[in-house]
Formats: C-alpha cells, structure tokens, sequence
C-alpha cells in the first residue's frame, strides 16, 4: 500500500485494467520501481509475478496514474499493494485501486488483508493507517538494506 494523501474522490475516466502484454507489465513495472525504487525488479521478475499475481494499471484519460498487486491468500491472508505515481496522488486514484484489490481478494477467498510498505515511504504508511491497516512486523530482507513492513486489515466481513 503505498499511495499518499488520498482524500478526495476519483476523477472522472479513471480506468483500472488488468495487465496483458507487455507494454502494459512494463507499464507496472514503471509505476512499481518509481513507487518502490529498493524493490526495482528485471522484466522477467515481473513475468513471474504476472503469473502469480494480478496485476493492474490505473489509466485517467490512457494517461498511467498507477497500478497495483494482489497476491492470492496465504493461510487466509490476500496482499493488496496500491501504487501511485507523485504527480497523481490526493485524487483518489490509490483509493480506487486499494477498493479494487478488496474485492478481487474477497473473490479470491481471502479472510483477511495484508499489505507491505518500505519504512521510509511516509505517505504509504499514513495511507494504510487510514485504511486501518496496523503494523505487525518489521523486517531486512537477507542481503538488503532497506527495512519493511507489514501491515495487517484484519477480517474483510463488512470492511472495503
């Protein structure tokens, strides 16, 4: 979850499309490492996590505002990643992609939610804390530097 301050409601032809091709996966992979530059990723990574995952991109007008990840439960838990680039955070567009997540993991069968947001990354954090998101780990990845988090949303029964 790493939009920023999202407040007001979503411009008109925002567009969230699944990704198929790969203009579109190198098009998430640009939102991705602009958003979350430690987690910077070959387009091969990408392919992996295309297969694994769903991923979208977020589109005002076909201009690309964002994109997001939902990974399939685990013990219950479904991961839902919202990101936006600078330019277009506080229209709504991360809270559209989080709501859309929501619903692909209630689909999917999920529980409860998760997400994981780079320490550093000030505004996500606030984001998921307003989207009731607590804190349940901190982490370094082996090998890395950059420390983690994951949040947790608890049961989706009447959340979203």
């Amino acid at each position: 979850m790493t939009e920023g301050h999202d407040a007001a409601e979503p411009r008109p032809g925002l567009e969230i499309r699944p990704v198929e091709g790969e203009s579109a996966l190198e098009q998430w992979r640009h939102v991705h490492h602009v958003v979350v530059p430690p987690a910077a990723m070959s387009s091969e990574d990408a392919r992996g996590r295309l297969r694994r995952n769903r991923l979208v991109n977020a589109y005002v007008d076909d201009v690309l505002v964002g994109c997001s990840t939902v990974r399939p439960p685990q013990d219950g838990v479904a991961t839902v990643i919202a990101r936006v680039l600078p330019e277009y955070r506080g229209h709504g567009y991360g809270r559209a992609l989080y709501e859309d997540g929501l619903a692909h993991a209630r689909v999917l069968g999920a529980e409860a939610v998760g997400t994981c947001v780079p320490a550093v990354n000030e505004s996500g954090l606030r984001f998921a804390g307003k989207c009731g998101f607590v804190e349940v780990e901190r982490y370094v990845l082996e090998g890395e530097g950059d420390e983690w988090i994951d949040l947790r949303l608890g049961t989706l029964t009447g959340s979203g």
